[in-house]
């Protein structure tokens, strides 16, 4: 998929988020994300920062000292995850109605997810340590 711009929003439609993407997805198995959302996070790498319509209705987690959650305060969606200090977005791709040309890129905290399932997409793995080193985390 070629660089382009797609918008989602969340189910009551309060909260629109328009992202630049190359459609490249991403799997993250840690346990936040899994208790976050009841599974593992699908989540749609943007290019680049959201525009976000609707902003008076999001609100933002600190769920650690390095990243935020956020969702839509009226029906409860999660909007999105950032890396509070590169400013990383990861939104979930459920949101997209326009799915074409997206793609499972990477998946990452592998040796985080549990045994009860797999994915058949055949990417890198990277595990807690490699995520963190990536991303210049202690």
């Amino acid at each position: 998929m070629t660089s382009k711009t797609v918008s989602g929003s969340c189910l009551c439609g309060a909260v629109t988020l328009t992202v630049p993407t190359e459609g490249h997805i991403e799997a993250c198995h840690c346990g936040m994300c899994r208790q976050w959302g009841g599974g593992p996070l699908l989540a749609l790498m943007p290019t680049g920062k959201p525009e976000v319509s609707g902003a008076d209705n999001v609100s933002a987690y600190s769920s650690s000292e390095w990243a935020e959650r956020a969702f839509c305060n009226s029906c409860g969606t999660h909007l999105y995850y950032r890396m509070k200090e590169h400013n990383n977005y990861a939104i979930p791709a459920g949101l997209f109605k326009d799915t074409g040309g997206f793609s499972m890129k990477e998946q990452i905290f592998i040796d985080k997810k549990p045994a009860y399932y797999d994915f058949a997409n055949d990417t890198p793995k990277l595990t807690q340590k490699e995520v963190f080193e990536k991303f210049g985390v202690s």
